[in-house]
């Protein structure tokens, strides 16, 4: 498969699923513009590689479903591809108990999503604000960033600007700016 950016949503969407199709009538509707890769099924970091070159400049996000101890509380982390999770670090800024990956039950639950998919566009799913946005300052400072339209075969480069803006206004998220080390 040949990876090649679009601009916009698929002229075809016969075969997608239901949630890609409304992630990209939502941006529509809200008027944001994006581009559009569709690739094989990229769950992990290392299978997006060659998606990450198509979308470049555009800062790649890991993004992680966390919940605290009683899983009672539950977090969308967004960190830059090269930074690891540390809980402690993380655990302290948001004054939360140890945090941990999230049983992905509450992830299809909250965000209609499945592992591997994990993107802020879930958080049009969450429509109790049961998931709380938490992003790591260097995502903030890119224009561009890429995530998944609610499904691990196709990616988006979309500004900023218009995520943190637009798109949270409307599905009626805020979010909290943490700092992460990186690698050290």
């Amino acid at each position: 498969m040949s990876l090649e950016l679009q601009q916009g949503r698929p002229e075809d969407v016969e075969g997608r699923l239901e949630k890609e199709i409304r992630t990209y009538d939502l941006l529509d509707s809200l008027g944001i513009t994006y581009e559009r890769v569709d690739h094989e099924e990229a769950n992990t970091m290392e299978a997006c590689a060659a998606v990450d070159e198509v979308l470049a400049p555009a800062v790649i996000c890991k993004n992680l479903f966390l919940c605290n101890t009683q899983k009672t509380k539950f977090y969308l982390l967004m960190i830059k591809n090269d930074k690891k999770f540390k809980t402690k670090e993380i655990s302290k800024q948001i004054n939360s108990s140890r945090l941990s990956f999230a049983p992905p039950e509450y992830m299809e639950k909250f965000l209609d999503i499945t592992p591997g998919s994990a993107s802020v566009m879930g958080l049009m799913n969450d429509k109790e604000n049961d998931v709380t946005l938490l992003v790591d300052e260097d995502v903030l400072s890119a224009e561009y960033f890429g995530c998944h339209p609610c499904i691990n075969t196709s990616s988006l480069r979309l500004k900023v600007a218009d995520v943190f803006g637009t798109f949270l206004e409307a599905v009626h998220h805020a979010y909290i700016v943490v700092k992460l080390v990186g690698e050290e």
